[in-house]
């Protein structure tokens, strides 16, 4: 029994989920999400809940019941209040700068990094060493912060790179004499 997929996903009010042609739809104040069914696992959506059911007791389909049900939980959360992840930049020189659906990165290259912002991601830069990345679909956001982080990962000697912000970076001792 998958302890997560037995808990209904609670729908606040002011959000609004249906089920046509195999997906999943949740329309809500900031937007609208879908996920397409999966075959092992079925919904019924109650009044102000959605229930994830697995479709049979095959292995499959209790190893697909959790996930669906997050991954519906994850749809709420995003059309109620959305997702954001912070980026910090440490290095003599590293800067970023948000410009309209661009994101202009200086990190050391011989040129600067220009990173195109997909539609549904917001990204602010309040300081020139900070990211802010947010929009309502996690998977997108986490994507993004994720490509953004693999330009300039920090390394373990001066911290140096883009971390997310309470990472641990791991630092070792530099040569001795």
């Amino acid at each position: 029994m998958s302890r997560i997929g037995k808990k209904p996903v609670a729908i606040p009010s002011g959000v609004t989920a249906d089920i046509a042609d195999g997906t999943l739809s949740v329309k809500g104040p900031k937007g609208t999400l879908s996920i397409g069914l999966s075959k092992y696992v079925t919904f019924k959506v109650d009044g102000d809940s959605i229930a994830v059911l697995p479709a049979s007791d095959a292995k499959d389909a209790r190893g697909h019941w959790g996930m669906q049900r997050t991954l519906v939980a994850n749809l709420i959360e995003g059309v109620t209040e959305g997702y954001s992840k912070v980026l910090e930049i440490t290095g003599v020189g590293y800067r970023a700068q948000a410009q309209g659906k661009k994101l202009k990165l200086q990190l050391g290259f011989s040129h600067d990094v220009n990173i195109d912002v997909p539609e549904g991601i917001e990204i602010k830069t309040p300081d020139n060493t900070t990211v802010e990345i947010s929009g309502i679909d996690k998977q997108l956001v986490g994507q993004v912060a994720a490509e953004i982080r693999r330009w300039r990962k920090p390394e373990p000697y001066k911290g140096k790179g883009i971390k997310y912000r309470g990472e641990y970076v791991f630092r070792k001792e530099g040569k001795k004499k």
